[in-house]
C-alpha cells in the first residue's frame, strides 16, 4: 500500500519549481497554497481576504509567465501573500508584519520577484507602463504584468495610466481583479459598470459556450475562442470603457477556474502586441467559510482560531480613537443638521460607517479618490455645510495639491480628521503617519490641532465642528486612548491655545499629541531625580502658543518638545518662534525629539517610539544629555 504523497506544495520553492508541475496538479496545488495562507495569518494577522481570492490567479500567473524575469506588479500588495510563498519566501511567511519579518505589502528589497513596492492603491499601471516602456527602450522581450483590483480601479491614476498606454500602443498586460468590494462594499459608477459587464446574460452563455468548444477541440483554439468571446461580446455591447482607452479588452472570466484561466493567460502571453486588460472575476475570501461570510470578507485581521474564525480581541482598557471620533461626530452632527462626512474608501477603518448608519444621507464614500475626496468637500463648503473628510495621515498626502489649492488658498472650512497619525506597527513605513504636520502646518491660515488623549479628542471634533473661518485638522494614532474620562459632550477650544498639565521649575516638557503620557512619566523620574518638571500640552501646532511658549522658554533651563511626526513639524515652529524673539539665546537648552528621520520598518508601535526615543525613557534621556549627565548615573544618585 502506498504512502501518503509529499504535498505538492513542498515541491514548490520558487515558480521554476510550479512550472515544472502539469496542469492539471494546479488545482491541488492550489488548495494547498489556500490552506497554508490561513493558517499563517491565523498566527501573524494581516490582511486575509484578498489574499485568498486571487490564489489561483496567483498560481496561474506563475505558472505561465516567467518569472522574475516577467514583471508581475500586485497593485496595493496586500493581496500578495500567496504570492510571497511561491516566490522563496514560504519559511519566512509565519513573520509577517512581525519587527525583522516579511512586510505586509510587496517591496523591492524584500525579493527579486517584487519588481514594485506598493501600499498605496491604484499605482500598479503607472509603474508597470514605465517598466514595458523601458523593456522597449532597451530592447526587452519580457512581459509586464499589472494585477490591479476593482477598488483600486476608482482612483483616477489607474485611468491616467491607461489611456497614457492605449495612447503608446504598449505591449502591456492589465488583469482587472473583479471581486466587487475593495475594503469595503464597492461605491462609484465603475463597480456599477463592472457588474453589468460580469453579469451580462448574453456574455455568460457566449463564455460557457467558448469554455465547452475549447475543452472539445483542444488548446488549438485557445485563442481563436478567446477572440471570439471578447468580439462577440464587442457587438453585443457596443464595446467597453477599456477598448476605447486602447486596450484589446478579455472577459470577465473565472478567476477561480484554472482550467479557463491558464489558457486565457498562455494565450495573452503568445499573442499580444498593445495592451490588453484582462477582466477577472474573483471571490474575496474564496474558501473560508468565516471569511465567505464576514462582511468585510476578512480583510484584515488578528490572530484567529482556523477551526472557528474567532479574531483574538486586543485587551481594551479605553476606547479606540477612531471610536471616539465617531461618536463624538455623529453628537455634534445631532446638533448642526450642516455637518457633513466624506471617506476614501475607508469607511469602518476611519469609523464613518457608524456615522453613515446614523446619517446616510449626509455620509459620502467616494473610493479610493482622495484626491477627489477634498475638492468634493471644497465644493460642499461653498455651500455652507461643514464637510469632516476623514483620511489617515499616510493618505492625505495624495490629496496635498487639492488641500493647498483648492482648501487653503480659498480659506474653505474643510475638516481634516487625520487617522493613523505617528507610528502605526504592522503596517509599516508606507502608512506611517509621519508628515502631516509638517505639511499642513506649512500652509496660512490652517488651524493644526493634535489630540492627547481621548477627551482632548472629543474637545477637537466639537472645535473643528464649530470653527468657519477656514481649515481645520486634529489628528489621533492608531489604537486606544489612555483610560481619562470622558465628558458628556466636547467643548470648544480657544484656538491656538495649549495648556499646563503639570508645574515645574527647572525643566519644561511641551508635548503635541499622544506622547503626553509619556512626558508626564518622564516628568515623575525627573522629579524624583531633583529636576522640577512642567509639562504642558500644546494642542495646536498652528497657530502656536506663542505666550505659552515664551513662558516656558523664560521660566526653565530646559525645553524638550515631543512630537509623533517627522522633522520640520511642531518643534520647527517653536524654534521659529524661540530664534526671532531672541530665546535661544538666553542659554536655554532646547531639545526636539522627533520621529526617526528615516522610513521605519513593521514592529511594535511601543518598540517603534522607544527606537525614537519618544517614550519616557527617551524623554528622560534627552533631558539629562542636555544637562551633560547620563540619566542611569543620575538615577542611581
Amino acid at each position: 500500500m502506498p504512502g501518503p504523497q509529499t504535498p505538492l506544495l513542498d515541491k514548490v520553492r520558487i515558480p521554476a519549481d510550479l512550472r515544472d508541475l502539469p496542469a492539471g496538479d494546479l488545482p491541488q496545488l492550489a488548495a494547498e497554497l489556500r490552506s497554508e495562507l490561513i493558517d499563517a495569518v491565523s498566527q501573524t494577522g494581516g490582511h486575509l481576504g484578498a489574499g485568498l481570492g486571487v490564489v489561483e490567479l496567483t498560481v496561474a500567473l506563475h505558472y505561465v509567465f516567467d518569472t522574475p524575469a516577467d514583471r508581475i506588479i500586485w497593485d496595493v500588495g496586500h493581496q500578495a501573500y500567496p504570492h510571497k510563498i511561491l516566490t522563496g519566501r514560504r519559511d519566512r511567511i509565519r513573520t509577517l508584519r512581525q519587527e525583522g519579518g516579511l512586510s505586509g505589502f510587496t517591496k523591492r528589497s524584500e525579493s527579486e520577484y517584487d519588481p514594485f513596492g506598493a501600499a498605496h492603491s491604484s499605482t500598479s499601471i503607472s509603474a508597470g507602463l514605465g517598466m514595458a516602456v523601458a523593456r522597449d527602450l532597451k530592447g526587452g522581450r519580457n512581459n509586464v504584468i499589472a494585477v490591479i483590483g476593482d477598488g483600486a480601479m476608482s482612483a483616477g491614476m489607474a485611468y491616467e495610466a491607461m489611456n497614457n498606454a492605449g495612447a503608446l500602443d504598449a505591449r502591456l498586460i492589465v488583469i482587472l481583479n473583479d471581486n466587487d468590494m475593495s475594503i469595503a462594499p464597492p461605491s462609484g459608477a465603475m463597480s456599477h459598470y463592472l457588474a453589468r459587464l460580469a453579469s451580462g446574460a448574453t456574455y455568460a452563455g457566449i463564455r460557457d459556450f467558448g469554455k465547452k468548444l475549447t475543452s472539445y477541440l483542444g488548446k488549438r483554439v485557445d485563442r481563436a475562442v478567446t477572440r471570439a468571446v471578447e468580439h462577440a461580446r464587442g457587438y453585443v455591447t457596443g464595446g467597453t470603457l477599456f477598448e476605447e482607452l486602447g486596450f484589446f479588452h478579455i472577459g470577465p472570466i473565472d478567476g477561480h477556474d484554472l482550467e479557463h484561466l491558464v489558457p486565457v493567460l498562455r494565450n495573452v502571453r503568445d499573442n499580444g502586441t498593445g495592451p490588453v486588460l484582462i477582466h477577472v472575476v474573483t471571490q474575496k475570501g474564496k474558501g473560508y467559510a468565516p471569511a465567505e461570510a464576514a462582511a468585510d470578507k476578512y480583510h484584515g485581521v488578528n490572530k484567529f482560531d482556523v477551526i472557528s474564525g474567532t479574531q483574538a480581541k486586543p485587551p481594551a482598557n479605553a476606547p479606540a480613537y477612531t471610536k471616539v471620533f465617531a461618536e463624538s461626530l455623529i453628537q455634534e452632527a445631532r446638533e448642526d443638521e450642516r455637518i457633513v462626512a466624506v471617506t476614501a474608501a475607508m469607511p469602518s477603518g476611519t469609523g464613518l460607517d457608524l456615522f453613515g448608519e446614523a446619517f446616510p444621507t449626509r455620509t459620502f464614500d467616494v473610493g479610493i479618490a482622495e484626491q477627489h475626496g477634498v475638492t468634493f468637500a471644497a465644493g460642499l463648503a461653498t455651500e455652507g455645510l461643514k464637510p469632516f473628510v476623514a483620511i489617515y495621515s499616510t493618505f492625505l498626502q495624495r490629496a496635498y495639491d487639492q488641500v493647498v489649492h483648492d482648501v487653503a488658498i480659498q480659506k474653505l472650512p474643510v475638516r481634516f480628521p487625520i487617522d493613523r497619525a505617528g507610528y502605526v506597527g504592522a503596517d509599516g513605513a508606507t502608512h506611517c503617519g509621519a508628515f502631516d504636520v509638517t505639511y499642513l502646518a506649512s500652509l496660512p491660515d490652517f488651524v493644526v490641532m493634535a489630540a492627547a488623549d481621548e477627551a482632548e479628542l472629543k474637545h477637537m471634533v466639537r472645535t473643528a465642528a464649530e470653527y468657519d473661518e477656514g481649515p481645520i485638522s486634529f489628528r489621533y494614532p492608531r489604537g486606544n486612548g489612555v483610560g481619562v474620562e470622558m465628558p458628556p459632550r466636547g467643548q470648544m477650544l480657544e484656538i491656538g491655545r495649549g495648556r499646563v498639565v503639570k508645574q515645574g521649575t527647572k525643566v519644561a516638557l511641551l508635548s503635541f499629541g499622544t506622547r503626553l503620557a509619556d512626558c508626564l512619566l518622564a516628568a515623575e523620574e525627573l522629579d524624583a531625580a531633583g529636576l522640577s518638571t512642567t509639562v504642558a500640552d500644546a494642542r495646536f501646532a498652528k497657530p502656536l502658543d506663542a505666550d505659552l511658549v515664551r513662558r516656558l522658554a523664560r521660566e526653565h533651563e530646559i525645553l524638550v518638545t515631543v512630537e509623533e511626526g517627522a522633522i520640520g513639524g511642531f518643534a520647527t515652529h517653536v524654534l521659529h518662534l524661540l530664534a526671532h524673539e531672541g530665546l535661544l539665546e538666553s542659554g536655554l537648552k532646547v531639545r526636539p525629539l522627533v520621529l526617526a528621520d528615516s522610513f521605519t520598518d513593521h514592529a511594535k508601535p511601543e518598540k517603534m517610539y522607544a527606537d525614537a526615543g519618544l517614550d519616557s525613557a527617551g524623554i528622560v534621556r534627552a533631558v539629562f544629555g542636555a544637562l551633560g549627565r547620563s540619566a542611569s548615573a543620575a538615577v542611581r544618585a
